[in-house]
Parts: C-alpha cells; sequence; structure tokens
C-alpha cells in the first residue's frame, strides 16, 4: 500500500495493490463506522453506490455479516442515484443491482433502505426530489458515503456543469457517460439519456467520503480530481473541499499521479535501475531529444542532477538506460523453440488482437501452442449475426435437402424470441449456443490465418461468464478446477495471460483470477510452475519501460496480424462492446503497435515498423 504522498495531491490517495485489497479494505472502514455508530447508541447511516467497482466491497461486507457477525439491523442507507425513467425491477435498475449485490444477503430492514426512484411521472419526480432530500437529513445525515468516479469526473451523476450548491434532481447524463453505459444497455441508443442523483452539496455533507477507482482507463480522471484546480466541469474536483475525504486507487487507476509517474518531482527517490530507466526515458521525451543525446544540462534543469550523481557521468547513465532498453528487443531466433506453449484468451478474439505477431513468430519456430478461449464471448455478438447465420443454413438446408424440417424448426423459435426481445433480455438458449459457435467458429479462422490448425483451439467456456447477462457471477470452483485440469493436461512450459486491467467489465481480470488460482493449487501439490507471460487485450499496451520483451513486427507480419483480427467479423466495423475508444480494434492494433515501435525510435534506438510488448510475471 502506498500513503498520502506529495504536495501536488489535494486529497488523502491511498493505492493498494488489487481490486480485492481495495474492496477488503474499504469494506473494512464501512465495518468500523458501523460499529462505532451502533455502540453509541445511533443508527449508522451509509451512502452507498452502484457499478463495477464496489462491488468488491459488497461481497466484502456480506462475508463480514455471515462469518463476523456484522449487523446492519440499525444501519440506514441512501443510494446516489438512480436512472430515469427506470423500473425498479428492470436488470438495469440500481434498485435490482442492490438487492442483487448487498441488501437481499444481509439482515438490513427494508423500511430502512432508500433508493431515488426512477418509475415515478416526471410531473413528481422534483418533489420525490425534495422528499429524499428530507429524508437524509431526518436520518441525522449521511456517516460515510461511497463514490465511484466517471470518465468525465463526475460523482453520483453530477455531470460536468454541476454546481457546488446542486441537490437530489433530475440531470441530463453526458454524451461520454452514455457510452460508457452502453455496455450494459446492449447499445448507446438503450440507455436512458437521464437520470436522479444526489447533488454536489448533497454529497459534501456527508462527515466522512471515500471514492473508490480502479483500472488504467480511471488513471486520467482520477489526477484531474486529484492534483488538478476545483472546477465545476470536474465534479469530483469539489471533493479537495471537503475536510475528510479519501481516494482508494488500485495501482492502475493511480498510475499517472505525479508521485507513482514521476515521484522525482515531488521529492527525493532511491535511484534502482528500473526508476532510472523511467526516469531518462521520461526526461528524453520532454526534451524531445535521443537517450544517448541527453546533457548534464538537461538532467540538471528537470531535477534529475541527483540520478546523474548517482551513475557519475551523463555518458554514463545514457548508456546504461539505452542498453537496458535495448535488451528488451526478442526477435524471433531470440524466441522460445520446440516448447509446449499455451496461450490463455479471455475472449474468443484476444489472441489475435493482442499478440496475433508473436503467435505467428512461434507457430515458425514449430512450438506446439494451444490456445485456450476462456469464455464464449456470446454477449457481445449481435442479434443480426445471428439471424444471417440461419439464413443461411436455411439455404443450405433448402437446396441440399440436410436435415431441413429441424433447421425450419430452430430458425423458427430463434426468430419468434428475437421478435419478442427487449434491449437486455437474456437470450434463449439456443440463440446463445449460435453466437457461441459463431464466435468459435471466427476464432478458429484466426488461428488458420496465423499458421495454426481447428486442433490449437480450445474452448473452456468458464461457469462464471454463463450468465447471460453483462454481470457475471464471481470466479468459484469449477472456474479454477477448469484451467487447472488444462494446465495438467498440457503441462505448458510457457503460458500467455491477459494482464490487462482496462477491460471495461473486468473480464481479464476475473479470467486471470482464475489462471492465478489454478497455478497455486498446482504449486501446492507439488507441481512446476511454466514461465508466465502478460499480455495486454484491446485497450492499451506496456509502456517501453514497464514491458520486460519487446517483439519487433515486420510490416508484412503486422499484415497478417490484422487478417487473423478480421476474421472475427462479428466484432468488425461495430464491435457491441467497444469500451471508451470507438475505433475498430484493427485500428487500436495498428496504431499501438506502431505507436511502441515509435517510441523506441524517438528514444534513439533501432527502428522498427512495429512492436507487440510483454511483461514476465515471476511472482
Amino acid at each position: 500500500m502506498l500513503p498520502h504522498s506529495g504536495s501536488l495531491e489535494r486529497i488523502r490517495t491511498i493505492i493498494v495493490a488489487d481490486h480485492d485489497e481495495l474492496g477488503r479494505r474499504v469494506a473494512a472502514r464501512v465495518a468500523e463506522v458501523i460499529r462505532e455508530k451502533t455502540a453509541a447508541g445511533t443508527r449508522p447511516v451509509l451512502g452507498l453506490a452502484t457499478g463495477s467497482t464496489p462491488v468488491g466491497v459488497y461481497r466484502e461486507l456480506i462475508r463480514m455479516h455471515r462469518d463476523e457477525g456484522l449487523s446492519f439491523a440499525e444501519v440506514v442507507t441512501f443510494n446516489l442515484d438512480e436512472y430515469y425513467p427506470m423500473d425498479p425491477g428492470s436488470m438495469h435498475s440500481y434498485h435490482r443491482f442492490m438487492w442483487e449485490n448487498l441488501f437481499s444477503q444481509l439482515d438490513i430492514r427494508r423500511e430502512n433502505i432508500h433508493i431515488p426512484r426512477g418509475d415515478l411521472p416526471r410531473a413528481q419526480a422534483d418533489e420525490e426530489c425534495r422528499r429524499y432530500e428530507a429524508a437524509i437529513r431526518e436520518a441525522g445525515g449521511v456517516d460515510l458515503q461511497l463514490l465511484g468516479i466517471g470518465r468525465t469526473g463526475h460523482i453520483g451523476f453530477n455531470e460536468p456543469g454541476s454546481g457546488l450548491e446542486s441537490r437530489t434532481r433530475l440531470i441530463t447524463l453526458d454524451l461520454v457517460t452514455r457510452k460508457d453505459g452502453a455496455a450494459d444497455f446492449f447499445g448507446e441508443e438503450n440507455v436512458p439519456r437521464e437520470a436522479v442523483t444526489m447533488g454536489v452539496a448533497t454529497i459534501l455533507e456527508a462527515r466522512e467520503i471515500l471514492i473508490l477507482a480502479t483500472g488504467e482507463h480511471k488513471a486520467h480522471i482520477v489526477r484531474r480530481a486529484v492534483e488538478g484546480e476545483v472546477d465545476h466541469e470536474v465534479a469530483a474536483t469539489f471533493l479537495q473541499r471537503h475536510p475528510c475525504t479519501t481516494f482508494y486507487l488500485d495501482h492502475a487507476a493511480g498510475a499517472y499521479l505525479t508521485r507513482v509517474a514521476t515521484p522525482w518531482v515531488v521529492g527525493s527517490v532511491e535511484w534502482t535501475t528500473p526508476l532510472a530507466v523511467r526516469a531518462v526515458t521520461w526526461l528524453s521525451r520532454q526534451t524531445q531529444k535521443g537517450i544517448l543525446k541527453l546533457t548534464q544540462r538537461d538532467y540538471a534543469e528537470h531535477r534529475l542532477s541527483s540520478l546523474v550523481a548517482a551513475h557519475g557521468t551523463p555518458g554514463a547513465l545514457n548508456g546504461l538506460v539505452f542498453n537496458a532498453l535495448g535488451a528488451k528487443i526478442r526477435g524471433r531466433s531470440k524466441l522460445a523453440r520446440g516448447r509446449r506453449i499455451l496461450c490463455f484468451s479471455p475472449h474468443p478474439d484476444d489472441d489475435v488482437i493482442s499478440m496475433g505477431g508473436i503467435l505467428r513468430k512461434l507457430v515458425e519456430n514449430d512450438n506446439a501452442i494451444t490456445v485456450a478461449y476462456m469464455t464464449s464471448g456470446n454477449l457481445a455478438v449481435f442479434d443480426h449475426d445471428v439471424r444471417r447465420h440461419l439464413d443461411f443454413l436455411e439455404r443450405v438446408a433448402g437446396e441440399r435437402g440436410i436435415a431441413e424440417r429441424g433447421v425450419i424448426q430452430l430458425a423458427g423459435r430463434v426468430e419468434e424470441f428475437l421478435a419478442a426481445k427487449r434491449p437486455g433480455d437474456v437470450d434463449i438458449e439456443e440463440v446463445r449456443d449460435i453466437k457461441r459457435m459463431i464466435r468459435e467458429s471466427e476464432a478458429v479462422a484466426g488461428l488458420r490465418t496465423l499458421g495454426l490448425e481447428e486442433g490449437a483451439a480450445r474452448f473452456l467456456d468458464l461457469p462464471f461468464y454463463q450468465t447471460g447477462k453483462v454481470r457475471k457471477d464471481p470466479i468459484g470452483p469449477a472456474d479454477v478446477a477448469i484451467v487447472r485440469a488444462l494446465l495438467e493436461e498440457m503441462a505448458p512450459h510457457l503460458i500467455f495471460v491477459a494482464g490487462d486491467l482496462s477491460d471495461p467489465h473486468g473480464t481479464h481480470r476475473m479470467c486471470k483470477e482464475a489462471i492465478d488460482g489454478a497455478l497455486e493449487e498446482i504449486a501446492a501439490a507439488g507441481g512446476d510452475r511454466p514461465e508466465l507471460w502478460l499480455y495486454r487485450g484491446a485497450w492499451q499496451e506496456w509502456s517501453v519501460t514497464e514491458a520486460t520483451w519487446l517483439v519487433p513486427l515486420s510490416q508484412e507480419e503486422l499484415r497478417l496480424k490484422i487478417q487473423a483480427i478480421f476474421k472475427h467479423q462479428s466484432q468488425k466495423d461495430t464491435a457491441p462492446f467497444p469500451g471508451p475508444d470507438e475505433r475498430e480494434f484493427w485500428q487500436r492494433v495498428e496504431a499501438r503497435n506502431k505507436g511502441t515501435a515509435a517510441e523506441l525510435d524517438k528514444l534513439g534506438l533501432a527502428e522498427y515498423f512495429a512492436m507487440e510488448a510483454y511483461v514476465v510475471d515471476r511472482t
């Protein structure tokens, strides 16, 4: 854990190891407040948030209630917000979210639960907002408020322009917020345009505030909220005026804070070799000079004289960093040859998107390669693709007389369901199976493009993903057992795992959790641990300083990788879950891989056409 440090931070900020530790630490503070207030004979009043980040907190609170006797009998809760209009029974409703993820598993009294209503006629909305404010006052105010932060810097749904004096009200949602919600609603067009939210003034009246953020996609706005000036266009900056606010971050969300990204700017540091590489690379970017051209003056003007002193001369330091970065480059001749390799792909396209280049090189090096697709990815297939594939099947059956009756019956059941389907409805089994098979066939086509045969693909279809909803179940023993069985069967020398923390719905993180659990069980049983390389998915690449290995790609290799991505036709043109980057996956890959190579070129190293980056996990 990193404590609050550095004069640039205007909000107390704690960085923890990962999502799980964040959940445990925040839940511990919530439990402490509950016990303190209950012991004093007063009712604890909690302000609660929704979204993927607080789910870990709620799971830990449920565990504490079950295993440690933490009682919620006297707790009063007020939720931050709700979409409008929204039926409380809808799968998208925050009412339903809270009951499924927390309230139904506690001893809390129903009458003590307050959630803004999104199901009232518009004429009654203002009165309902005033009633909500009055209920908070009558409860004695909020003792502890949990918050998340949106990419616009919103807290609750207080979008850009929300004033410091704002109260609970109906608000129009920002375009960015609606884009971020598109995956939950199966399309941006289905996201409500309005929401009911506590106001900034309401939030700031809480006696203590804990704001949570995880993932790389939150890093920019976290830095803006913590280190930037107070700005009514970024509601989270108003928290700087609150006397008892704490930001809880995982390492990914805190990556752009000054004390993490450039700690030498805020104080003295211990100059390890990795930190020296980061600092010199940063200086090269700041001065727009190659590493070997950096001078004593460059170092002095950027407060890095102590780094030069630790290495004697600028020349010695420049050479050290230049050689350290150059040693990361691994062409085909330096890659594995004749070994058993297992690549874990969370979705059926992460393999070619993230490591299509190295997969081709490993094929050429005569390795025995298996690609394990951990989830079906069927949620990310549009209904129109199901109709298109069924139309093709009907045409084949009609012209060739192949089980024509069965095909017609299947098509009829599917079309009847799709015609009545509403956004967010869980697909029937036939539709889920067709979508799964579409993705499986695309995955095999992608592998064949890279020179692998159909037998190289293994489809694990882990249970945690099989909810039919965007929200998944927690990783359980069944998921770990499937992964462990494959590892024991294949006995790989080398495995590739998605280390991407920017996946909007956490599937990559959850898949890695299953793999880590399986590896731990194998190690506990005396088994050998394979070498583990982490790649990143469709959202972000490892930086040249973070990466352990940088794998160059020629123009032809990058083109082949993109052709493999093209085989995933259901994800092309418009992907159902694109994340914050609206470009197609192949466009992101091209820009990212070329960008990594260009970064090395700017630093003064050898010039390559494109590059993939990997981190070796040595834990």
